[in-house]
């Protein structure tokens, strides 16, 4: 590998970042300073809640819950801004949350001591640990976006635990002009597309016309659990998605470059 390569670990990599608007611009900026060429095309955008009357009942207490899980980065920052609009977190509470992405939102918000999985970052993994292991008699409450995954509630009850859920932000299907993206990849203007959530793929591939998509599916693709790796498969990716450890901008970033490493086309 040449010296300027090893500056510029993702030179010549054209890398499509499909994070919400509010949330790609560090892992461009990131995927730029590497040297390759960041994309943004945000398949999946987060909004307030229409109707905040579920948020208000669900955490008409927060004291009397035990542990507190954070499903998400958006979840922090809909959420923590709710309790602070009120009484704030109480020193009592554990907090959880489902990865390290999530677990640094919490910091930068200044929740540190924060119960998080060391690689990963996914209900399966989160529900792993001895934490979540030992929940019998306990009040939990979950904060996630509206219609989110029922396997963590599920599974925390079944080990005796109560949970309630609240619901404190929308994601929703951008309104995106898809032309560019979808001239971009007729010209072949794409190496690599990351993904972080089934969502968010869902959207990106139904945003497309039909030739574009068989586009999309040809190329590699970096996701950030099991789940979107599978849902990859089902839509017919043509490459094996490539697993990051988590969702959080540096282990994408690194997965990219360890791609990269390993191409001898580009």
């Amino acid at each position: 590998m040449a010296a300027a390569d090893v500056a510029q670990p993702l030179s010549r990599v054209r890398v499509l970042v499909t994070r919400p608007a509010a949330q790609a611009r560090r892992l461009a900026e990131m995927i730029e300073q590497a040297g390759g060429e960041a994309v943004r095309f945000p398949a999946l955008e987060i909004a307030p809640l229409s109707d905040t009357t579920a948020l208000e009942q669900a955490l008409t207490d927060i004291t009397r819950f035990n542990l507190a899980i954070f499903i998400s980065p958006n979840a922090v920052t809909h959420g923590l801004a709710y309790l602070k609009s009120r009484d704030g977190l109480p020193p009592h509470l554990t907090i959880a949350a489902i990865g390290r992405g999530t677990a640094k939102a919490l910091a930068d918000m200044g929740v540190n001591n924060v119960v998080s999985p060391m690689a990963g970052s996914d209900s399966e993994t989160l529900l792993a640990l001895p934490t979540l292991n030992r929940v019998a008699g306990k009040r939990i409450v979950i904060f996630r976006g509206e219609g989110g995954r029922e396997l963590l509630g599920d599974t925390l009850r079944a080990r005796g635990a109560e949970v309630t859920y609240a619901e404190c932000y929308r994601r929703v299907r951008p309104a995106t002009d898809a032309a560019p993206l979808v001239a971009r990849l007729a010209a072949g203007g794409l190496d690599i597309v990351t993904v972080t959530s089934v969502e968010t793929l869902h959207n990106l591939h139904d945003m497309l016309d039909a030739p574009a998509r068989e586009r999309l599916r040809r190329l590699p693709i970096v996701v950030v659990g099991r789940r979107q790796a599978e849902a990859c498969r089902a839509l017919g990716w043509s490459h094996e998605p490539v697993i990051a450890r988590d969702a959080s901008d540096e282990a994408i970033l690194a997965t990219l470059k360890a791609w990269r490493a390993s191409q001898n086309s580009l």
